[in-house]
């Protein structure tokens, strides 16, 4: 159970990495207020009325406004993903040193085992506690 969760957090966690260092751009080509094609990663085809073709079908000398309107979103991802330590600040600096040495003090072993009850003798047994209580390890 815990390794399928551990597998699954790392899959989730590779994808967000990707996503947002993914940048791509949305297309939309409008005649009027119509919304005529749409295209994630290639160009829009248009609807045939742009003012380029226009202007080709009616002659060099007469040109139209064009009700054609083309949209571009451009989505950008991340640069860069390598986090720079060569800027911390103060309280950054005294987080990190604070850190540091609270964690090595974690891993000192204690100076001496100390047994409380190392002098004492255990009592003197008279019967068996387990079969006079008739109580057995099976």
């Amino acid at each position: 159970m815990k390794n399928g969760i551990q597998k699954f957090s790392s899959l989730i966690l590779a994808l967000l990495v990707l996503v947002s260092t993914f940048s791509f751009t949305i297309e939309k080509h409008f005649c009027g207020d119509f919304l005529v094609d749409q295209a994630v990663f290639s160009k829009v085809k248009d609807c045939g009325m742009s003012a380029h073709n226009m202007d080709a079908m009616m002659g060099s000398e007469m040109s139209s406004d064009s009700c054609c309107t083309n949209t571009h979103l451009a989505i950008e991802g991340q640069d860069e993903l390598k986090i720079s330590f060569d800027t911390l600040n103060l309280d950054q600096q005294v987080f990190v040193a604070a850190f540091t040495i609270s964690f090595i003090e974690l891993f000192e072993g204690t100076p001496e085992l100390v047994i409380p009850f190392k002098d004492y003798s255990p009592p003197i047994l008279v019967t068996d506690i387990h079969l006079m209580d008739q109580v057995f390890l099976i």
